[in-house]
């Protein structure tokens, strides 16, 4: 029994030594991650540097830019992540990526005070070399907390007023919110200017919101769709035969309209050669019996052939003309017929048909999609 409470403190100490033992290793091993990262975010630093100082631009583009996605807040300081996304901005630059380099170069210039004089000048004088290629566009946004999408690259959540950075161009921008509404605008930007725009997204209506809600039972099912009840539904009277017969004539009164004003047309121009070539003829001693006699010029059969043209020409226009009228008569008074027996229009989906009548004359309008 004595043994007892000698046994309890060893074990105690154990347990004590074991637990400082394991945080001492979490805790080192924790500081050995970061000091790992700090020092991968270094190598690409010296990577690049050497790549700049060579020459070779896409090299050194590339090491600032794995630079910039490993740099973090807990890995490097605000120093170094401006002055990393500052070398970045000047290797695209000199790549002409000249939005991305406005992007990184005004980034770093937001912490100016955290970087020396001569990296300020340096990285101000890149962004006028990269300021006269790109657009700016500074967004508002409401709600503040609003997603914010150029074309097709999302932004993220954004501050109330936001600044990018755009090729000159035809560009979209989206704002979307949860529960709200999104909000677009499109615009033409221009290189060197500078375009303010505010979004809104207004806030999303009940029954949208249970709509687009998912799971959410419809208030009126729909009934499904058979053959049975298409054909329990009663027919439209614009599909039965009137409405046909309508349309055909229509089609049939515009046809003959336009062709016997063709044929009239072509008649009137025969008639204008001969009233010339009578006047020539008469001025040449002819007379109008100069063609019935025995010994007739030759010319007179061709005279005669161009006179029985320019009457065929005008019977047929004029009886082109006038069954054009009888086809618009019949149409139009099956309207009439129509609205004084049943007391309404016929109406088409995509087509609407109006008789207009005058004091001189009268007619049909048609409007809508053929």
């Amino acid at each position: 029994m004595r043994c007892a409470p000698q046994f309890l403190s060893i074990l105690l100490a154990l347990g004590a030594s074991t637990c400082l033992t394991s945080a001492a290793r979490a805790q080192g091993g924790s500081s050995t991650t970061r000091s790992r990262e700090n020092s991968t975010v270094k190598d690409h630093v010296r990577r690049g540097q050497r790549a700049r100082a060579a020459g070779q631009w896409s090299e050194a583009h590339a090491a600032y830019k794995a630079a910039f996605d490993a740099a973090d807040r807990a890995s490097s300081t605000e120093r170094e992540r401006a002055e990393i996304a500052g070398e970045l901005g000047l290797c695209e630059v000199a790549l002409g990526k000249y939005r991305d380099a406005a992007e990184h170069l005004a980034l770093s210039l937001e912490q100016r005070e955290a970087l020396p004089a001569a990296l300020q000048k340096r990285f101000e004088e890149g962004q006028r070399n990269a300021t006269p290629h790109v657009a700016k566009i500074r967004v508002s946004v409401d709600p503040p907390d609003a997603e914010v999408i150029i074309d097709t690259k999302p932004i993220g959540r954004v501050a109330r007023v936001y600044t990018l950075f755009v090729e000159p161009g035809l560009h979209t921008v989206r704002a979307q919110a949860p529960g709200r509404e999104d909000a677009f605008q499109t615009l033409r930007t221009v290189a060197k200017a500078e375009h303010e725009i505010s979004l809104h997204c207004p806030r999303a209506s009940v029954s949208s919101a249970k709509e687009d809600a998912p799971g959410s039972p419809s208030e009126t099912p729909r009934a499904p769709s058979s053959p049975a009840a298409a054909q329990a539904r009663p027919p439209s009277p614009w599909a039965a035969w009137p409405g046909t017969a309508r349309i055909g004539g229509i089609v049939v009164t515009t046809a003959t309209a336009a062709a016997g004003a063709v044929f009239l047309l072509r008649a009137h121009v025969i008639h204008g050669d001969l009233r010339e070539r009578d006047v020539t003829r008469r001025a040449q001693g002819w007379t109008s019996h100069t063609c019935r006699d025995a010994n007739a010029p030759a010319s007179c059969a061709g005279i005669r052939d161009q006179v029985n043209e320019r009457d065929l020409f005008a019977t047929l226009g004029k009886v082109s003309l006038a069954t054009s009228a009888v086809f618009g008569v019949a149409t139009a008074a099956s309207f009439f017929t129509e609205v004084a027996f049943f007391g309404g229009a016929p109406k088409a989906a995509g087509l609407r048909i109006v008789p207009v009548t005058t004091s001189d004359r009268a007619g049909v309008l048609v409007e809508g999609a053929w």
